[in-house]
C-alpha cells in the first residue's frame, strides 16, 4: 500500500516536528500509528548540536527498514533553514558557552521563540501540503522549564494559527504530561524493543554533540541538561519508577 496523498486540510495526515532526538522519534512513531500519511520537518537554526540534523536522516532510514508497516505511511521530509534564529539568539544552544541558569530561573539553553516559530513554519508547510495535524515533542512534566513547551502556550498557538491561516489545524503534543521514564515506556508500547533499540543506537539528544562510546541509555556526554534527562529517565524506566 502506498502512502495516501493528503486532501485539503486532511484529518488523516500529520506533519511531525522531527529533530532526530528521543522525543521527536517517539512522536513520529506515535503519529505513524495513528495517521495514514505522515511527513516530517526539521529546522536548522545553527544549533551547536547540528549533528542531530544528520542523525535524523539515519533515524528515518532505520524506521523504514525496521518497520515496513510504518514505511508505507511515511511520506516526504522537509528541511527549513532558520539560521536567522541563531543569529539573533544568545543562548548556550546557539553559542559556545557553558550551560547555566539565568537570573530569571530559565536555563541559558532556552532559545526565545523557537517552538513558536517551529510550529508556525510547520503550519505554513502543512497549509501548502494540505495537512491538518501537527505533532511536536513538547513536554511540561519533565523538562528544562522552557515556557514555549507549556500546554497553555501550545493551545494558544493552535488558536492563533487557525485564525491567521483560516485552517483547522490540530497541534498534538503526546509527551506533554509524560516524564522521561514514561516516554521510554511509550516508545516500547509503540514499537517494542526494536524501537527502543533504534532510539538508543541512532537518535541524538546531547547538546554537546558527543557520539563516542555508547552508554546503556544511548550516546551523549551524560552531563548536559538533555543527557541528564534522557539518562535519568532510562534508568527509571528500567527500574519501573518515575524519573522525577
Amino acid at each position: 500500500m502506498r502512502a495516501i496523498k493528503p486532501l485539503m486540510n486532511d484529518a488523516r495526515s500529520a506533519l511531525v516536528l522531527f529533530s532526530g532526538g528521543q522525543d521527536s522519534t517517539t512522536c513520529l512513531a506515535w503519529a505513524l500509528e495513528r495517521f495514514a500519511h505522515v511527513e516530517t520537518v526539521a529546522f536548522d537554526y545553527r544549533q551547536r548540536h547540528r549533528i542531530e540534523l544528520d542523525q535524523r536522516l539515519v533515524v528515518l532510514d532505520q524506521i523504514r527498514q525496521a518497520f515496513p508497516h510504518w514505511a508505507e505511511r511515511l511520506g516526504e521530509d522537509h528541511f527549513i533553514d532558520m539560521g536567522v534564529l541563531g543569529q539573533i539568539s544568545d543562548t548556550s544552544l546557539t553559542r559556545d558557552v557553558a550551560f547555566a541558569m539565568e537570573k530569571d530561573g530559565l536555563p541559558n539553553s532556552f532559545v526565545p521563540g523557537r517552538n513558536l516559530l517551529f510550529f508556525t513554519f510547520a503550519a505554513a508547510v502543512a497549509w501548502r501540503r494540505n495537512i491538518r495535524n501537527l505533532v511536536g515533542g513538547m513536554c511540561e512534566t519533565d523538562f528544562s522549564g522552557y515556557p514555549d513547551c507549556r500546554d497553555n502556550t501550545i493551545k494558544a498557538l493552535q488558536v492563533t494559527l487557525n485564525l491567521g491561516m483560516d485552517r483547522a489545524f490540530v497541534l498534538h503534543t503526546p509527551l506533554m504530561w509524560l516524564d522521561k521514564a514514561e516516554t521510554w515506556g511509550l516508545a516500547n508500547e509503540l514499537g517494542g524493543p526494536p524501537l527502543v533499540d533504534l532510539i538508543l543506537e541512532h537518535t541524538h539528544t546531547c547538546y554537546d554533540s558527543v557520539r563516542g562510546t555508547r552508554s546503556n541509555w544511548g550516546y551523549g556526554c551524560g552531563e548536559c541538561p538533555a543527557c541528564a534527562l534522557r539518562k535519568r529517565g532510562f534508568i527509571a524506566w528500567r527500574e519501573g519508577r518515575p524519573s522525577l
